[in-house]
């Protein structure tokens, strides 16, 4: 016969109403408990969280939920909305006499910040990247791609997951 065990944890009690937000406040005053008694789990955590599709299938990129972008000469704002957000594209640079950057920035409203830069030295053999990235995005912020002549940066955003993590279907 198994042990049980009083756990009393509100981090626990928090994840537990936003994974079943059904049950949030419903048992108020009920404690958990774990058991050393070896019991199958049943993982119902997608369906609990509104979606029924695979993580790996939910960032996925569709012909509705791309927001397509290609920049090149210039630094332009492909994301003010909060959230999570998937940008996925392919910088493209040239044998040129001068130094060439890419680069995916985030700003708060007042700061950039770069979080993926690609730089290539004047005079150098052309090359060809992709990028894959996850971002988040809180109110005020805003996600912008630069892009130097003659870099060419295409690519597209799509939002994953609202700013309190809710799963977005492609």
């Amino acid at each position: 016969m198994g042990q049980e065990f009083v756990i009393k944890s509100p981090q626990i009690e928090d994840k537990i109403n936003q994974l079943l937000p059904s049950q949030a406040g419903q048992a108020a005053g009920v404690d958990f408990s774990a058991s050393t008694t070896v019991i199958p789990i049943v993982d119902l955590t997608e369906t609990a969280e509104g979606s029924n599709v695979r993580v790996d299938l939910q960032t996925a990129l569709s012909h509705e939920t791309a927001n397509v972008f290609a920049v090149n000469n210039t630094t332009t704002t492909i994301i003010n909305t909060t959230g999570y957000w998937r940008i996925t594209g392919t910088v493209c640079t040239s044998n040129a006499a001068s130094t060439q950057n890419a680069s995916i920035i985030l700003n708060d409203g007042a700061t950039d910040k770069t979080i993926w830069n690609l730089r290539q030295p004047s005079n150098q053999i052309s090359l060809t990247t992709s990028v894959d990235y996850i971002v988040f995005l809180k109110a005020g912020d805003s996600c912008k791609i630069k892009a130097d002549n003659p870099v060419t940066f295409d690519g597209s955003a799509r939002q994953i997951a609202d700013i309190s993590g809710n799963l977005i279907d492609p």
